[in-house]
């Protein structure tokens, strides 16, 4: 069984312990960074399968860390998990709009970070997987969505989505024309007993329709009930 590689971004001593021990004790191999300019050092010369990034750093802050990673190609699809004491909806919102696939707010548990972390290893890895019998879902409106291959392509060029945002994309093309709530949209990505607002899947779709240029109109808004991908 693969042990995966967790980078812990943190710079208070004492979280950072915390949480390092218990992701070894849960099985991970971990690596510490105390800044977000070593993080990226780290990242570029080491295998890393997930980053717990705190959002609160000397320096590069996580926002910005992660708008970094996800500008490079090696790192853009690499699972974040945003760790932060700011629990208010702007900050959280930030938080995923620069690329963020969840977050845990301070104080925490161990276990539910853990939770956290499998559940984003786990998309990644489905996502990952071939799917010799369905080359693609989705070929409207120059958008083509293979779901094998992770991959996205708009007019022939592909685009690069998060898991989440891949994930959202490929449950509304699984019924086109059929409107989804944003509470079906977060149970599907992150499961059902998780607490979101609904302003934070607003701007994962916003996102969304911002990386897939003029595809993204097919993306429609359904006032007061959720989005649908237009048929």
């Amino acid at each position: 069984m693969k042990k995966y590689s967790i980078l812990v971004v943190e710079d208070d001593a004492d979280i950072q312990q915390l949480v390092s021990y218990n992701l070894v004790k849960a099985g991970f191999n971990v690596t510490c960074a105390d800044s977000g300019e070593e993080a990226l050092s780290v990242l570029a010369h080491e295998r890393v399968d997930a980053m717990v990034l705190d959002l609160m750093l000397p320096g590069k802050d996580g926002n910005e860390v992660c708008r970094t990673v996800r500008s490079k190609e090696a790192t853009r699809s690499l699972p974040i998990i945003m760790l932060t004491a700011k629990g208010e909806e702007d900050d959280i919102v930030t938080g995923l709009d620069s690329g963020a696939d969840d977050y845990v707010t301070k104080p925490f548990s161990p276990r539910v970070l853990i939770a956290r972390i499998e559940a984003a290893l786990r998309r990644k890895t489905e996502a990952a997987q071939p799917d010799e019998g369905q080359v693609s879902i989705f070929t409207r409106h120059s958008l083509e969505i293979h779901p094998g291959r992770h991959e996205v392509r708009v007019a022939g060029q592909e685009v690069q989505l998060t898991a989440s945002e891949f994930t959202i994309l490929e449950l509304l093309a699984s019924r086109p024309g059929w409107v989804f709530s944003r509470q079906q949209i977060i149970d599907q990505i992150r499961g059902y007993d998780y607490s979101i607002t609904p302003r934070a899947v607003d701007v994962q779709i916003f996102g969304l329709r911002k990386k897939l240029g003029s595809s993204g109109t097919c993306i429609e808004t359904v006032r007061g009930i959720g989005y649908r991908l237009r048929d």
